[in-house]
């Protein structure tokens, strides 16, 4: 897909996601293309499409992320040696098999007649049966196949891919739609991953991120975490990035875990469990935000002479106090905007202008910074 930029925007695969850069990327790929790294450390993955987009340009990347989904995802795309002729006839093999009652029906499954419907315990359901009966069937048999880690999360990310096509959510699964969405009612089949080769040994750690870049080097790293709400009026209890993808979570580990509430999520995404200093809305002993003070501490601890920052203005950090953080870490060499509601990037002219309106609804910006 063509940008205007000075390169090929390459293709990425992913599913779903409140937190996703798939609109920021040609913009990420355009800043680090600026101080042409050798090496890149995605540090909050998600759902890897950054990662992806890197590797695939060249660059040696090390992805990172806390969520052992995102692990999977960053075996599959950065990790497979393999062809995808490789995986067709297990994927064949999976798709073919007969429907099964198990734990994800019982807990996730509901009947398609009418609305989504609760018939079966009240709750409403985020897959309709047939396909529940589909992921029982096909989750017991993954772990049955003679699969190495990274095989395994191939597999795994089709699945997953293939339920994201089916489901009765906004995108996440904290709630579930009142009524069946119409791809709800298609048929799950999974796919082989959009794969690819690269020449470059990536590397792909799960983990709290101050202990992995402890023993991260490299050129640049790209930061995205998962900025709190500045709302003053937020209680203290509310669901977290983790709470709202527990079923991958779930899919991946097969661990049939205590649920809880109506979205029946992990009793371990439980809002004093699942909690990210990132999201933190309480300030500190010095009144100062914790959401900020942990900003400043992972730039000051990051081990790249160049560092590209996301900030949304709905984040915790004040464009004041951001501002500071920044300086304190480094030079700021480039600033992008994209307003989301409008779906507009453009450049600051210059690298504070954007304090003026950062704390207007629905802006993102990408920092350029060098240490």
């Amino acid at each position: 897909m063509k940008t205007g930029l000075a390169f090929e925007f390459p293709a990425t695969e992913g599913i779903k996601y409140a937190g996703s850069k798939l609109k920021l990327l040609p913009h990420i790929l355009q800043l680090a293309h600026k101080v042409k790294p050798k090496s890149v450390f995605d540090g909050f993955a998600g759902t890897t499409r950054v990662s992806q987009a890197f590797a695939q340009i060249g660059y040696k990347v090390i992805s990172n992320d806390i969520s052992v989904w995102s692990k999977v995802f960053g075996l599959c795309y950065l990790k497979n040696k393999k062809d995808k002729n490789y995986y067709r006839e297990i994927i064949n093999h999976l798709n073919a098999l007969p429907e099964k009652d198990g734990w994800f029906t019982e807990n996730y499954g509901g009947l398609p007649n009418g609305k989504n419907s609760s018939e079966t315990d009240g709750f409403k359901k985020p897959w309709q049966i047939q396909n529940t009966r589909k992921l029982d069937a096909i989750r017991e048999e993954i772990d049955c196949l003679n699969l190495d880690e990274v095989e395994k999360s191939v597999v795994l990310t089709s699945l997953i891919l293939a339920l994201d096509q089916v489901d009765s959510t906004l995108g996440h699964y904290a709630a579930y739609l009142n009524e069946w969405s119409p791809r709800s009612f298609n048929k799950l089949k999974l796919k082989v991953p959009r794969l690819f080769e690269s020449e470059k040994e990536h590397e792909v750690f799960s983990g709290d991120i101050f202990k992995t870049i402890e023993n991260v080097k490299t050129d640049l790293a790209y930061f995205d975490p998962p900025y709190g709400s500045n709302n003053e009026k937020m209680p203290p209890s509310r669901v977290r990035y983790s709470a709202y993808y527990h079923l991958w979570t779930t899919i991946v580990l097969n661990d049939k875990p205590e649920v809880f509430g109506k979205a029946k999520r992990r009793n371990d995404t439980s809002d004093t469990l699942a909690s990210s200093v990132f999201e933190e809305f309480r300030k500190n002993g010095s009144e100062k935000f914790i959401a900020v003070e942990a900003i400043e501490k992972l730039l000051a601890k990051t081990q790249a002479k160049h560092i590209i920052l996301s900030y949304s203005s709905g984040g915790r950090a004040t464009a004041e106090n951001l501002y500071e953080i920044l300086e304190q870490a480094g030079k700021i060499i480039d600033v992008q905007k994209v307003n989301y509601r409008q779906n507009v990037m453009a450049a600051m002219r210059s690298t504070n202008d954007w304090i003026r309106e950062a704390e207007k609804p629905n802006q993102e910006y990408l920092f350029l910074i060098e240490k």
